[in-house]
């Protein structure tokens, strides 16, 4: 069984390899048809088999884990490039994309840690994590690379993808989102495994991931795919650790809150879906922008105009006015912020509590709509007018448009 395990898990790190060394690592899965993702190519998780868990459930919680303190001084406004980490482990991308904070307002990278693979993009030197098997050494020295982007004053964000797991899911399948009708793995469209929500040791294992993370010295972490799947058979998905019947906004509330409570003191933000800002319920997903208010350091719903479907605020292609879409979201988004009084905020301990900020992620890519200097220039103009807090932008090919993001430099 163990020799087969082994199979498996290599064939899954080699296919992932070979999908991103194609894409030259243009990590795709950031967000959802209609408001979030683009397509993701389902061969790079094809090999994936499910095998009987053989890793005892207490090993995954210990021991502790010592984060080391971080004196790195924050910007005052964090304006972060995205950088896969096939990018990071690569001398010539990374060169580039230091090249492109030196021409531009740009302070910050935030780097995959953990991507829709759910590998580990590192060694991370952890007994537990080390002996699941979910480690995938694309970066070479973590800690170098870390100190690296120190050393030209760049903010480092780790960017952890969270319920989203095929890697952990085949080391793991006792703790993933069951089919009612087989019994097995569920699988969204793009035939990728989701981990249960609801499981207190799938938290417990990407905060160890986390931790490890700021222990090799990252400024922050950043927690995507923080929800319940939204795309394939829905109704077929069956989730083994809700036995009480919670809702799903209440299982991602009482995670946030785990998650500022197990990460006291630390930097965290959160990203969510575009239509988080305007929405007035979970979406299904659990995602209620309220609920993350006080969890974390900074809100980053993905606002990618192309992501709005057609109608949005009035616009038949949402995509042809990117200041116009972001400027209402954020506002928006603004608004509920600087209203929220509630007696859920007696749920958030006082020595955790900290005030959120709104940090949009913006696109710097075309789809079905052509994005260039005006468009992206245009995105970061409304957020600047709606909070100023900083941003986000994403290139899936971690090529970026320089000229839209030159203006403070």
């Amino acid at each position: 069984m163990r020799g087969k395990k082994l199979f498996y898990i290599t064939l899954l790190c080699l296919s992932a390899a070979i999908a991103a060394f194609l894409m030259f690592g243009a990590d795709i899965e950031h967000s959802v048809v209609g408001y979030g993702d683009m397509a993701a190519n389902p061969a790079t998780v094809a090999s994936i088999s499910i095998s009987t868990p053989e890793i005892p459930v207490a090993e995954t919680i210990i021991p502790e884990v010592i984060i080391p303190e971080n004196d790195f001084p924050a910007p005052d406004k964090v304006k972060a490039i995205y950088a896969t980490s096939w990018s990071a482990s690569s001398r010539s991308k990374m060169d580039y994309l230091y090249s492109v904070i030196e021409r531009t307002e740009a302070n910050a990278i935030v780097v995959d840690i953990k991507d829709y693979s759910g590998l580990i993009a590192y060694s991370t030197d952890d007994p537990v994590i080390s002996k699941l098997g979910t480690e995938e050494v694309r970066i070479r020295d973590v800690g170098k690379l870390v100190a690296d982007m120190h050393a030209r004053g760049i903010y480092t964000i780790a960017r952890v993808v969270v319920f989203q797991d095929p890697a952990f899911a085949a080391i793991r399948p006792d703790l993933a989102v069951k089919s009612k009708k087989t019994g097995s793995v569920w699988l969204d469209n793009k035939d990728l495994a989701w981990m249960d929500p609801s499981s207190k040791e799938v938290w417990d294992y990407n905060i160890r991931v986390a931790e490890n993370a700021f222990s090799k010295g990252f400024d922050e972490v950043n927690f995507d795919y923080i929800r319940f799947p939204s795309d394939g058979n829905l109704s077929d998905m069956e989730f083994p650790f809700n036995g009480s019947g919670r809702t799903r906004r209440e299982i991602m509330k009482d995670f946030f809150t785990y998650l500022r409570g197990s990460l006291e003191g630390r930097v965290i933000s959160i990203d969510m879906f575009g239509l988080v800002t305007t929405a007035s319920d979970d979406m299904g997903i659990g995602q209620y922008l309220e609920d993350a208010f006080g969890n974390f350091d900074f809100i980053c719903p993905m606002v990618y105009p192309s992501h709005f479907a057609s109608g949005f605020i009035g616009y038949t292609e949402p995509a042809a006015y990117p200041y116009e879409v972001i400027k209402y979201s954020i506002d928006q988004a603004e608004k509920r912020l600087s209203s929220f009084v509630s007696i859920d905020t007696a749920e958030i301990p006082e020595k955790t509590k900290i005030s959120s900020k709104m940090r949009p992620w913006i696109q710097d890519f075309s789809l079905g709509y052509t994005y260039g200097k005006d468009e992206v220039s245009l995105q970061i103009k409304a957020i600047t007018e709606s909070s100023d807090n900083g941003w986000m932008i994403w290139s899936p090919s971690n090529n970026y448009t320089e000229a839209g993001f030159t203006e403070n430099r």
